[in-house]
């Protein structure tokens, strides 16, 4: 059964939520089938799937087609579509760029920074809103971990307190120290869910190639269940070896 914004938002200190990326229908069958409850069709898709150096090059039609793909893949399973970069500039952009990704096929969508007019626009359009702060990739200068000191704690702690008051019912922290991690959870009403926020928050999300091991460089605070990009090649030289002594077909 396919969770709704209320649902997930009843989760915080009652169950923990598990989230995961995905940019295709293949993937997206497979994460509804494992049982995800919550699939991110992330602006990461412009980096991880389309070679990109950042998110910014990312725009509202790139994340529609991923958008419906994944609708394609798992029609029962809540989906959230990243607001790309400039997406959300004013009201009216935003409520417009939002209501594309719903009508791509996302439940939710996603935005980051401290918006809270953009938040409440959308929210009181009847969008769901799942906010996003602490490393912010679409303004970031670099990926390295933020709120490590007292004064970006603070202005974390603060970002997260006026996002939920806003309207969000859910929020992402990105690349905090865990205590931090730790300390918003327990300070805001909605759920709270971790990349590289420690083990505190409501729930986690991981890119889905980082934890399949596509590629070969990941995240610090990433895991790899798989080693995808091994079995790829393997597969790949077996096949070229197999056409080259014409032992295939």
């Amino acid at each position: 059964m396919k969770l709704s914004s209320l649902d997930l938002k009843s989760r915080k200190n009652i169950e923990k939520i598990a989230m995961l990326t995905a940019y295709t229908t293949p993937v997206a069958k497979c994460l509804e089938a494992a049982g995800i409850p919550v699939i991110l069709v992330g602006d990461t898709v412009g980096m991880v799937e389309m070679g990109f150096g950042s998110t910014q090059s990312v725009t509202i039609d790139h994340m529609k087609y991923h958008v419906s793909a994944v609708r394609r893949g798992a029609p029962h399973t809540h989906i959230i579509g990243d607001m790309p970069y400039k997406s959300d500039t004013d009201q009216e952009t935003a409520l417009d760029s939002a209501k594309q990704l719903l009508d791509a096929g996302a439940d939710s969508v996603k935005l980051e920074g401290p918006k809270y007019e953009i938040i409440e626009y959308l929210v009181s359009h009847e969008i769901p809103v799942v906010g996003h702060t602490g490393l912010t990739p679409q303004t970031a200068q670099n990926f390295k971990q933020v709120g490590k000191n007292e004064q970006e704690a603070s202005r974390i702690l603060t970002e997260s307190q006026g996002i939920a008051n806003a309207g969000a019912f859910m929020i992402v922290l990105e690349h905090i120290p865990s205590e931090l991690g730790d300390n918003v959870t327990r300070q805001i009403s909605i759920p709270t869910i971790g990349i590289g926020a420690g083990p505190g928050c409501d729930g986690q999300v991981l890119v889905i190639n980082d934890m399949i091991g596509l590629d070969d460089t990941w995240p610090p605070f990433s895991k790899q269940y798989a080693h995808v990009s091994d079995i790829i090649h393997k597969a790949a030289s077996q096949y070229k070896d197999e056409v080259e002594r014409n032992s295939f077909p």
